[in-house]
């Protein structure tokens, strides 16, 4: 049982890791996006490489609770809320440019202005809590 517990704390902090990587990528192409069309169709295909690693952040925690006999502690219960948290900008994020039409350039510079915003805070929260989670 220790290793399975041992084994994903590291592969949980290794996509902990891989969620910084993809909210810095998206940040990155969000800054250089010029038009709508070319970023959605960036989005269409990196979008669901993040939503992956939300899920497989979420699936290893759950595998240590459950490794741990769901034993609810501070740390878990913060974890659990910044996932939901996270979910919903990525939601709010997406669904965002779901409703902006290609032509729309001065919709287009509100959604970067937007979506910065959101991804600088997804990207703080998720490295405060990498940093408290390695001491």
């Amino acid at each position: 049982m220790n290793e399975m517990y041992n084994m994903s704390i590291v592969t949980h902090n290794f996509s902990v890791l891989a969620i910084l990587v993809v909210v810095g990528i998206n940040f990155y192409k969000i800054y250089r996006a010029e038009e709508a069309f070319t970023f959605r169709k960036f989005n269409l295909v990196f979008n669901p490489i993040g939503n992956s690693m939300i899920g497989f952040v979420i699936m290893t925690g759950v595998v240590m609770m459950a490794a741990k006999h769901l034993d609810f502690s501070i740390a878990n219960i913060i974890m659990i809320v910044f996932a939901v948290i996270f979910i919903v900008l990525e939601v709010k994020r997406s669904k965002a440019l779901k409703y902006l039409k290609n032509s729309d350039v001065e919709g287009f510079l509100e959604y970067q202005r937007v979506a910065k915003k959101i991804l600088l805070i997804e990207f703080s929260i998720t490295l405060l809590l990498y940093i408290g989670m390695l001491i």
